[in-house]
């Protein structure tokens, strides 16, 4: 009596081109979601900096009659992966960079693209009493109108290139 034990080459042949269709599948939709999950880190902790300028703001208004930006808005929140003054170059890493006053802040993202934004801490408003400049990511609260629409995400990719952040803030 013969005993067949095992598969068959057509079986494991089938299994193997099922197990490719499900990997060509969840893999893209890992990275999206890697991607995303990322994104809404990066959301959180820009919009973290901007509250923690505006309560600084705020208190200064509060103490000495007049509105004031800090020159960094990281030393008023702590931020995971903060390097400092240069520009981020790592995955993770955020940094700031630039003159008092007219600062970048960057973050680079696991894929390796960097997303900048602009600070301004100068004053850019011909209001009395108010000395703020533009927020984290936004243009002047009581512009002059010499602004433009300069203080949106901006993202650079591995390669150099620049687009719109697209991220809204």
């Amino acid at each position: 009596m013969k005993n067949n034990k095992g598969f068959t080459l057509i079986e494991l042949i089938m299994v193997t081109i099922i197990l490719g269709i499900l990997a060509a599948v969840a893999v893209p939709r890992y990275m999206g979601a890697v991607s995303n999950a990322e994104a809404a880190a990066e959301a959180a902790t820009v919009a973290a900096l901007q509250s923690a300028v505006e309560n600084y703001a705020t208190q200064a208004f509060l103490e000495n009659g007049r509105y004031d930006y800090p020159d960094n808005p990281f030393d008023y929140i702590e931020v995971d992966g903060y390097d400092g003054v240069g520009t981020a170059d790592e995955d993770g890493e955020w940094a700031i960079s630039g003159t008092s006053g007219q600062v970048s802040i960057t973050h680079q993202r696991r894929d390796d693209n960097v997303y900048e934004w602009s600070y301004d801490s100068s004053d850019l408003t011909d209001l009395d009493g108010d000395d703020r400049g533009a927020n984290v990511g936004l243009d002047p609260e009581n512009p002059n109108g010499n602004q433009s629409a300069a203080y949106a995400a901006v993202r650079t990719t591995a390669s150099g290139d620049e687009s719109d952040g697209g991220t809204g803030f």
